[in-house]
């Protein structure tokens, strides 16, 4: 498959042990706070394990957040805050911030961070899979399928519950808006490019290749500018990577456009459009080079020489020339001065972000085994408490990108 996408490091966070030295007043409280602490060191197990697939993720994710809401959601039939929201501290760092953690006393805080983490992991495992030889067409769907799925927690993260922290996220942190808009804006135009591949490989219509094309490349253009505000030495490889696809996706619209014009024996304006492409596709080029110049965090590659890119300048360089040629011989049509202005709305392939919703509240969790925790208990064991745990960055795994075949979706 002809892709290649840039990913930032997954975030970290330090152990949890969940032992709340006598607050947990009975057998059934303690297991929570055991589940608790199972699930979630296996959760953060799943990030980095190459062989964890979606169906994995969800039930590791589903088995942890079932019982973290818990704490979150109220048990006791009243509108007050759950009591045990507050009880625990978490510490996460931030995909563009490096090793440099944040810290919140609310279990709010935890779900959306591990949320976001699991979201990451979606786009990680569409990338992953996208860069394989020889990809199958549910492969394919999977990549397509993963990226969306990733949209919707995002999104979801962003519009329900991160407006339920009682501390707001500072700049540049992964919970701020324009981080969360920037990573959902990405997901779905990375799953359209999945789309404009199958559309290309299936031969469709020209004219809804330039329109999809040129709505991923908007879709590019809106999440660099929704970072332009973020302090560079964080945000700039990110940006590059998303304008060199803008750029990518803009040759793309106006080199199927052109071909549309040719077929509508428009042969002037049909040259202008494909000379505007060869422009983008430079810039693209240019861009290319920037990216694998600019430090910061995410992946590191050469873009430019991915043979999905070379197609495309190939692609270019023969439509215009034919152009040229048609020109010459039958139409004799003036080039005009200015480059066509591309006004296309694709109809059918556009992505929409797949609704998350959160896990049913665990069995475990009735109000019984909530009476059961005695916050008046906890004071007593301050010296007990073990010292602050340091947060380590995570170890992904070491996967290199296989060669490109140049394989599209069949």
């Amino acid at each position: 498959m002809a892709h290649w996408f840039h990913r930032n490091p997954l975030k970290a966070t330090a152990p949890v042990s969940f032992n709340f030295y006598g607050v947990a007043g009975s057998p059934a409280a303690n297991k929570i706070c055991n589940d608790l602490r199972t699930t979630r060191a296996r959760l953060l197990e799943m990030f980095t394990d190459s062989t964890c697939t979606p169906e994995i993720m969800k039930n590791a994710s589903d088995a942890y957040f079932s019982l973290l809401q818990g704490f979150i959601s109220s048990l006791d039939g009243t509108t007050q805050e759950n009591k045990m929201r507050f009880i625990q501290n978490f510490k996460w760092t931030d995909t563009l911030q490096g090793n440099i953690p944040s810290a919140q006393q609310d279990a709010v805080f935890e779900l959306v961070s591990m949320a976001f983490n699991v979201a990451v992991w979606y786009t990680k495992f569409a990338s992953r899979l996208a860069g394989k030889e020889n990809i199958t067409e549910p492969e394919a769907k999977d990549v397509h399928k993963s990226l969306k799925v990733a949209a919707g927690i995002f999104k979801t993260l962003k519009e329900v519950h991160i407006p339920r922290l009682i501390t707001p996220a500072e700049k540049g942190r992964d919970l701020e808006p324009r981080v969360m808009d920037a990573y959902l804006i990405q997901c779905q135009a990375e799953a359209q490019e999945v789309t404009i591949a199958r559309a290309i490989e299936l031969k469709h219509n020209a004219a809804l290749i330039a329109a999809l094309a040129f709505e991923t490349a908007n879709f590019y253009q809106k999440a660099d500018h929704t970072l332009n505000t973020l302090e560079p030495e964080c945000s700039s490889k990110w940006r590059k990577y998303l304008q060199l696809k803008q750029f990518f996706y803009m040759a793309y619209a106006f080199c199927y456009h052109g071909q549309t014009l040719l077929a509508s024996d428009k042969c002037g304006e049909s040259i202008r459009s494909l000379q505007e492409a060869e422009k983008c596709y430079s810039r693209a080029e240019a861009l290319c080079k920037e990216y694998r110049q600019t430090k910061g965090p995410g992946t590191t590659a050469k873009p430019s020489e991915q043979l999905f890119f070379l197609k495309l300048g190939a692609l270019i360089k023969t439509t215009l020339e034919k152009c040229q040629r048609e020109n010459g011989f039958i139409y004799f049509h003036k080039v005009p001065a200015e480059p066509p202005q591309l006004e296309l709305k694709a109809s059918y392939g556009l992505a929409e972000p797949v609704p998350f919703e959160l896990p049913p509240l665990s069995k475990q969790c009735t109000p019984e085994v909530y009476a059961a925790f005695d916050l008046t208990k906890g004071a007593k064991n301050d010296k007990a408490k073990p010292k602050e745990e340091e947060v380590k960055p995570v170890k992904e795994p070491d996967l290199k990108p296989q060669k490109d075949t140049g394989c599209v979706l069949s």
